[in-house]
Order: C-alpha cells, then structure tokens, then sequence
C-alpha cells in the first residue's frame, strides 16, 4: 500500500524441515562420510572410520545449529505508489528489523514477484545488531494491466561452510494495481445539448413561487431559516425548503470488450488501445464534472449495479474505482449489444463515447438505436485489420470493412471516426469536436447531433 507497507515476523521452523534444507555440499558431504564409515567398518581401518564420522557429523552440526539459531526478524513492505500506469515504475521497499537478543549472520532477502514485473529482487545484508534494522529497495514495471501479488518476503539463513539454507517466509502481501495509460485530451465542446452542460445548467427545481417550492422533512443539522411553515403545519412535522440543485452533466463511456471484435492481445493491441482510449476519455470528463458512468457490452456498469454515475468532486476515488475496473476487464464472450442496449433502454442518455471493434450490419443496426439513447454520440471505430496484419503488411479482410462500419455508424446519427495503429487519441478527440460541428445529411440527424430537441453546443471541456 502506498505510503505503508505489510508487516510480519518470521520464526524458526521444525527439524524435518532444517534437514530438508541441506544443500548440495551438505549431502555430499553427509554421503562422502556415510560411505567411508561403511568402508572403514568392512576394512578394519580406524583412520577411516575417523575421517567417515568428521565428514558426516559436520553437515548435521551445521543442521542442528542453523535450526537452533533463534533469528527473530520482522519484516515490511512498503510499495509507492500502489496504483501505476502500464509501463510506468514502482519503488518497493523492504525493510528487516532483528527483534532478538542475539545479532543475526549474513541472511539473504528475496520478496517474489509475478514474472511480468521483472526479475525476482535477491540481496545479501550483512549482520544486524539487535534492535537493527536494514533497509532495500527495488523497482517493478510493467507493461501489462492487471492486479499483481507481491510476496511473500523470504529470508534464506546460511551456515560459514555452505552446508544448510533454510528459507523462512512473512505472510502478508501487497498488491500493485496497473492500470491503462491516460492520455491528457484538450477541452472540446461536442455538438448537442444535455441538461446541465456548460455555462446555462438548468436548475433542478424551480423558482417560481413559494407554492412551486417540493419540502421535505426536517434533518438534523439543516438551517432552520430554511423551515418551512405552511408545509409543518399541513403534516404535523418541521419540514424544510430543498435546496436547487443544478443537473449534472451525464455522460456513458461503452467499451466494447467482445472476443470476436478484437483479435491480438499485448500491449499494442487494438482492445489495449480501447481500453486506454475509455480510460482517458472518462477521467477527462470526469475532471470537468461530468457524471460519468463506464458500460461494457455485457451491460455492466461501474460504478455500481444501477448505473449511477460518478459526479467531479462527488467521490474522491471515482477516477480510482474506474480505473481499478478498467485495470482487470477482460474480453467478453458475448455475440453482440444486445446486452448494452438494455442497459441504456432506462432513459435518455447525456454524451455517449463509444468505443468498437468489429461489426457487422446487424450489430450497426443495433448500435444506430443505442445512439437514440442520448443527446450526443461519437464512436472511435477500431479498424482491427490494420492492427492484425502481419510484417508483411498484407493479411485477407474479413468481416465490414472499418470504412463501411463508419458509413454505418454515421447514418445513424453517430459522431464515428475511424482508428488505426499509431492514431492518437488527442488527434481523434479534437477530430471529433470538428466532424460533431459539421452539417451532413445522415438518417434524421447530422453526425453527432442530436436531432430536433437538441441544438447547440455541449461542453465537454472546461
């Protein structure tokens, strides 16, 4: 955890265990010694005999002392920060304290780590005093995202003559969460309006007059220069004037996270740069006080099972919830949107930001009716050919072509830019604002428009 770290103690164990860690030398030493005893015992040699029991008594000393050793050490780990974007580093460090009496002898640390993170951390400290303590540190990076256990910490005790190690272990772990990497975008002002975009936010209750005012009831801590009375004296309790609250702008980032709308996997991969391009997208508009809420194609949403967004300065880990969950999603096996579509069928939505891979005509079709859902909707279309070519640069086309699934999309109604390998997202969103801005005939409305009822501009920038 960023900023604290795992404790733990660790303790001597049993006997079995110490002569299981006899190394290589110690059993070749305990073997040399049990074949010249055998030998001298055949041979009448008393020399032998002596030199056999030398050989095989010293790796089993050597046993009994590491075992009886009582090292009592505590252990921490403190990971900064927690929370890293793919390929970026974070500093572990590890810090072993001697809680005994006696000084320890060399010991050798090693914390496991998951392969992806680098190259499993070994250092060698030297004696500590009691009451001392050592401190290390090393660097993890990855360029995967994901959730990665880190421990537990080992410590490994030698004996002078390399003939025993054993390997106590701590019982707490840390995890480090990598998420997608967050492109800055430039505010933008998408075309179509949304009840409280922008500068003229409607206000949530009206101001007409006191018989216009909803009540509610009396809580503790409410201002009682707010009561009011004609409503206390119709129900009998103290009840208060509600507060106007001005609409938030809602906007629902899909990801479209199906198998058969992506082929690859890595970090260069077309769902990666979904994934990014989600994550970027929703903490932009999350910073401008959007509440923004993240939907998958298998119609689960985050935050919460309801769908209900979080709102700039709502919650002050809304952009780390969102980027948890996009840390860990996944490919879908669903077929298609039907999923998302019923997600959205609750109401109208505010700003939709898509993000697709392959579709076919039916799904086009679905996706047409999904952007029906809400005021304003822009697509980034993932052209998943270019992404799968080989070094040859020629693989068959299968399934739409990104030019006709646009085509689609944008006589729908859509906002629906193409996107191919090496295309920055900043480039696209700024594309976006100036497609949304231009008149085109589509089916009932411009790209990017809302249709009738929806005229102006939104903001979707500061």
């Amino acid at each position: 955890m960023s900023g604290g770290g795992s404790t733990g103690t660790s303790e001597p164990g049993g006997l079995r265990g110490a002569f299981r860690g006899l190394t290589t030398r110690g059993r070749s030493f305990l073997a040399a010694g049990v074949a010249a005893a055998a030998c001298a015992y055949l041979l009448g040699q008393a020399d032998l005999l002596r030199v056999g029991l030398l050989l095989a008594a010293l790796p089993l000393v050597c046993v009994l002392v590491l075992h009886r050793t009582r090292y009592r050490v505590a252990g921490s780990r403190t990971l900064t920060p927690a929370r890293v974007a793919a390929a970026a580093e974070a500093r572990v460090r590890l810090r072993v304290e001697n809680v005994a009496r006696l000084s320890t002898g060399v010991l050798m640390l090693q914390d496991r780590v998951p392969y992806v993170l680098g190259p499993r951390p070994r250092f060698v400290l030297d004696r500590v005093e009691p009451g001392g303590h050592r401190e290390v540190s090393y660097r993890v990076r990855s360029d995967l995202r994901g959730r990665y256990a880190l421990g537990p910490l080992q410590l490994r005790l030698t004996d002078p003559f390399g003939m025993c190690e054993l390997t106590r272990s701590f019982s707490s772990f840390d995890t480090l969460t990598v998420v997608p990497r967050v492109e800055p975008l430039s505010p933008v002002r998408l075309a179509g309006e949304t009840a409280g975009y922008g500068d003229g936010r409607h206000r949530s209750l009206a101001l007409a007059g006191e018989d216009d005012i909803i009540p509610r009831g009396y809580r503790h801590g409410d201002d009682l220069r707010r009561v009011h009375w004609r409503s206390t004296a119709r129900h009998g309790e103290l009840m208060v004037r509600r507060e106007e609250q001005p609409q938030k702008a809602r906007c629902t980032v899909l990801l479209d996270t199906r198998t058969v709308a992506h082929e690859g996997s890595g970090p260069d991969s077309a769902f990666e740069w979904a994934v990014a391009g989600a994550a970027s997208v929703a903490l932009h508009l999350l910073e401008r006080g959007f509440s923004v809420r993240l939907l998958t194609d298998t119609g689960h949403t985050v935050p919460g099972p309801e769908g209900g967004g979080f709102a700039g300065g709502e919650s002050a880990d809304a952009a780390g919830l969102l980027l948890d969950t996009l840390a860990v999603v996944e490919h879908s096996a669903e077929e298609g949107l039907s999923a998302a579509y019923d997600a959205l069928r609750g109401g109208a939505e505010g700003l939709l930001i898509a993000f697709f891979g392959e579709l076919d005509e039916e799904q086009a079709a679905l996706a047409g009716r999904i952007r029906r859902r809400s005021a304003t909707a822009v697509a980034f279309v993932l052209d998943g050919d270019a992404w799968s070519r080989g070094p040859g640069g020629i693989r068959p086309s299968h399934g739409t072509p990104v030019a006709e699934r646009v085509r689609l999309l944008r006589e729908a109604g859509w906002t629906a830019l193409p996107v191919a390998p090496g295309d920055a997202l900043a480039d696209l969103w700024r594309a976006a604002d100036r497609a949304g801005a231009e008149p085109g005939p589509t089916a009932g409305a411009a790209p990017g428009r809302g249709g009738p009822g929806a005229p102006g501009r939104s903001e979707a920038g500061a």
